[in-house]
């Protein structure tokens, strides 16, 4: 056992003294695996911090799923069966949901439609919303579309009375009911349907109408690829009879189409910095060895045979790529982080696993590229070289 571990102890420094005599020369191929392995450990933890990452930035564009009442002719979603709904989808994926009540009201005997909705849940689910002044964030408080604020010629800190009107028993006489006063906390710019409407708390609204609401379309925003999402739709389908789970195909496929082409470029590029890595490395070796041709020659004439000094020059080559390996690891995770920060603006997870892959990658980089320099060794014919041809 001692035989063998001096052995080994022998071999080690025999490898680094090797190297240290060279240090400009290995010092290229040192460099090239440190970059090559902080390209691959950087790029590898995007590539699986992308879905994530990219998930986050198209909840920004709004809700990939909504619901609605399985049977339209049973009126709207009670608020227990849309939290039912939603205690199918895991914590760490569910952004938010936002139900609305729609109801068709009057101001100064026009009619308009309101929503009633959780307000805070809308922010969360609907972050692209632009709102000009405040979102209401006390009772009385109504957010208006911008068309309807220039229908209306309402403006911020404007007094608005709102009106619900029902339909009396002989469906002629139109009952007005509690007409409310609202103050207009902010103007609603989206650029899309939002704008038609008025938007109020759920608990204005049911003071308005006197009635307990039932919703006619909950939207939500959940952070998952499009096969996830479909699991979702077909769980809640299948759990909750009262609701009808639909994925927004659209978003869900531009999301899945850019993630793809993401991952795609990402691993492209990670192949192609590899291969430049595996090249520098082989060129430098290449180099070494035909510097220590006579070395070598001398080394044979002596009887030291080809497993011996392909060992050698295998083992520096090894030495470069596991020292590269390390540093590029730990770099790595730095390069993925700015990356993530400049173009995100979120931070990445570290991945500790990544540090042994990185390693072992170089590792076989290194062992690759070595192939052919340590395989031209062997080839060097003593008398040759030691004559001096």
């Amino acid at each position: 056992m001692t035989g063998k571990t001096s052995k080994q102890a022998m071999y080690l420094r025999m490898i680094t003294a090797s190297v240290a005599r060279r240090k400009s020369r290995m010092l290229i191929a040192l460099l090239a695996v440190v970059v090559g392995a902080t390209i691959l450990s950087g790029l590898v933890t995007i590539y699986y911090d992308i879905p994530r990452q990219m998930g986050m930035e198209f909840r920004n564009y709004g809700a990939n799923m909504i619901l609605v009442p399985a049977d339209s002719t049973q009126g709207g979603m009670t608020r227990e069966s849309i939290d039912e709904a939603a205690s199918h989808i895991r914590s760490d994926e569910l952004v938010g949901v936002s139900p609305y009540h729609y109801e068709n009201l009057t101001i100064n005997a026009t009619p308009m439609v309101a929503a009633g909705t959780d307000l805070e849940a809308v922010r969360a689910t609907s972050p692209y919303w632009y709102v000009e002044g405040a979102w209401p964030s006390k009772p009385g408080e109504v957010l208006v579309g911008l068309q309807e604020a220039e229908t209306f010629s309402l403006k911020v800190g404007d007094k608005v009375t709102i009106t619900y009107t029902v339909t009396g028993d002989d469906g002629r006489d139109a009952i007005e009911e509690n007409p409310v006063e609202f103050t207009v906390s902010g103007l609603l710019d989206t650029g899309g349907s939002e704008e038609k409407y008025f938007f109020i708390s759920q608990e204005d609204m049911e003071s308005l109408t006197g009635k307990e609401l039932t919703y006619n379309v909950a939207e939500l925003s959940i952070q998952a690829n499009a096969e996830r999402l479909q699991e979702i739709a077909d769980d809640i389908s299948s759990s909750v009879p009262t609701v009808s789970p639909q994925v927004v195909k659209r978003l869900t496929t531009s999301e899945s189409t850019v993630l793809t082409k993401l991952q795609a470029l990402v691993l492209l590029v990670t192949i192609v910095v590899l291969a430049l890595t595996m090249i520098c490395v082989a060129t430098t070796m290449t180099a070494v060895v035909t510097e220590r041709r006579k070395e070598i020659g001398l080394r044979k004439a002596l009887g030291a045979s080809d497993r011996s000094i392909m060992m050698e020059f295998m083992g520096e080559g090894l030495l470069q790529g596991a020292i590269g390996g390390l540093f590029g690891a730990g770099l790595g995770f730095a390069f993925a982080q700015l990356v993530s920060t400049n173009v995100f603006n979120s931070s990445i997870t570290f991945r500790p696993i990544l540090v042994p892959i990185t390693v072992l990658a170089a590792l076989l980089v290194t062992g690759l590229a070595c192939t052919i320099p340590v395989r031209n060794a062997t080839n060097v014919d003593p008398a040759l070289v030691l004559k001096g041809e």
